[in-house]
């Protein structure tokens, strides 16, 4: 069994939060939960997942081996969910997140406001507004690491 956390920071064990989307066994039931499971997804290397996971539009455009190198040299560290809400009619959700992760020896950050569609009773992901914030990550010496060890920064990913 795997007693890992789960990627996107529920803190609930990998196999009983994101995995079971992953697999196919379930389906998210919220936009929050889609956009947790994508980030496991990316996180994890469930590429074709991320792609299942987009709105029919968006999956004309895309292909699995676009999603493939575009992360092929990413490690995804922390996800913080900072909002979510699904519209009166429960057809559309957005989710407001930041999202750490590491690239070429930089950290970054990636503050995007994501849209999501329900099709054919399936939250599916459509688009992103990326905030002004979003850019190289400078943590602060002191600052608890994003690697998720839980050591200062300057004990850890700093040295």
């Amino acid at each position: 069994m795997n007693v890992h956390l789960c990627f996107c920071g529920s803190e609930r064990h990998f196999a009983q939060c994101c995995q079971p989307y992953l697999q196919g066994l379930s389906t998210p039931s919220t936009p929050e939960q889609l956009m947790r499971s994508r980030y496991s997804a990316y996180a994890s290397g469930h590429f074709q997942y991320v792609l299942d996971t987009y709105t029919q539009s968006q999956r004309q455009t895309l292909t699995l081996d676009d999603l493939i190198q575009s992360s092929s040299e990413t490690q995804w560290l922390r996800l913080d969910v900072l909002d979510a809400l699904v519209d009166q009619n429960g057809s559309t959700g957005q989710v407001e997140f930041i999202a750490y992760y590491r690239f070429n020896d930089e950290m970054y950050k990636m503050h995007e406001r994501s849209i999501f569609h329900l099709e054919d009773n399936i939250w599916r992901y459509d688009s992103g507004t990326l905030f002004e914030d979003s850019g190289i990550h400078r943590p602060q010496r002191n600052d608890i690491c994003l690697c998720g060890s839980g050591k200062k920064y300057k004990k850890c990913c700093l040295s």
